[in-house]
């Protein structure tokens, strides 16, 4: 297993990013194996570079999925940087007035089926997260 701790320095919170190689082919990467990325973040208090300083949050666990291609290995080095930058993940507010945890760029959790949005195939996903990577300054 790999991974990376992130550092309190911007409004990403404290949290884990590791990824292991599953060897098996998502769909549209029949020649492929899978990287599962998983990202934990524990329940925490906002501190003062949060939006809501002092405020209890929920941790949240996300499980994503790359194809183990050239491509999805420089996604997923792209997805290390901006972790490691605390540019991947944010607080929003939910419905119920809480601050919630949310990704700033679309994940693939779904291995299989699901829709577009969060599973394969999707043979725009990769150059979809790369350019909205480079939009946050990550190349």
């Amino acid at each position: 297993m790999n991974g990376v701790d992130s550092v309190k320095k911007s409004c990403q919170p404290h949290g884990q990013m590791t990824w292991v190689i599953l060897n098996r082919d998502l769909p549209g990467f029949p020649d492929d194996n899978t990287i599962q990325i998983n990202y934990i973040f524990k329940d925490g208090v906002q501190s003062e570079v949060h939006p809501h300083p002092g405020q209890s949050y929920s941790g949240m666990r996300l499980c994503a999925f790359l194809p183990d291609s050239r491509e999805g290995r420089k996604v997923l080095k792209l997805l290390e940087k901006a972790f490691n930058q605390q540019l991947l993940f944010t607080f929003t507010t939910d419905t119920n007035g809480r601050d919630v945890i949310t990704a700033s760029v679309p994940f693939k959790t779904q291995q299989d089926g699901g829709n577009k949005i969060d599973g394969y195939p999707d043979s725009d996903y990769l150059k979809t997260v790369r350019m909205l990577l480079k939009d946050k300054g990550i190349e």
